[in-house]
């Protein structure tokens, strides 16, 4: 009778090496494996004013806040901008906040995606827009908010934490979201 050849080990060091790069993975990407969303501690960004000062979600903290994060090139964003307007007016005098944030390229450049950058104030103002107007070029707050398309936005509380989280356009001065809104200033949410 012949001697059967030994099981090789080859499978067993294979699953170890895998499973141990999956913990590396998951180690080294804690940050962006967590969804960002309601319930959730909204995540700090930087980025420039249209005149160049630096800003942060931490000098809105204490106020309700709309994130809105946009591009210029973006037919949507385009199109709620103006409920935003309404809504920022209505609610004028109130601790409440709106930050849009622009991710487009500086003008004559592209981002990543080959969109090419926008002049922000001269859409800015064919708008007539006096909310807080923010610009991320190298466009860091779409990772740190995990965006997938534009306009994508964050209804923030007092506390920082988000509220509620709306992909695509909509139209921000519709009651639902005016009443939304005043419930968390009053801090009834």
């Amino acid at each position: 009778m012949s001697e059967r050849p030994k099981a090789s080990n080859l499978p067993y060091y294979i699953t170890a090496v895998l499973a141990l790069a999956v913990i590396t993975f998951a180690w080294v990407n804690q940050d962006r494996l967590h969804a960002v969303g309601p319930g959730v501690q909204a995540p700090n960004f930087e980025a420039v004013t249209l005149e160049g000062e630096p800003a942060t979600l931490d000098d809105y903290r204490g106020k309700v806040v709309l994130l809105n994060i946009w591009a210029t090139w973006c037919p949507p964003c385009r199109y709620e901008m103006p409920s935003m307007q309404r809504l920022y007016e209505e609610l004028e005098g109130e601790d409440f906040e709106i930050v849009a944030v622009s991710v487009d390229a500086r003008v004559g450049q592209r981002d990543p995606d080959g969109m090419p950058g926008g002049d922000i104030r001269a859409f800015s103002d064919s708008l007539s827009l006096t909310f807080p107007i923010l610009h991320d070029p190298q466009g860091r707050i779409r990772r740190a908010y995990q965006t997938r398309a534009l306009p994508e936005s964050f209804v923030i509380g007092r506390d920082g934490q988000i509220y509620r989280k709306v992909a695509g356009a909509t139209e921000w001065d519709r009651p639902q979201y005016v009443d939304f809104i005043r419930r968390l200033l009053d801090g009834e949410v």
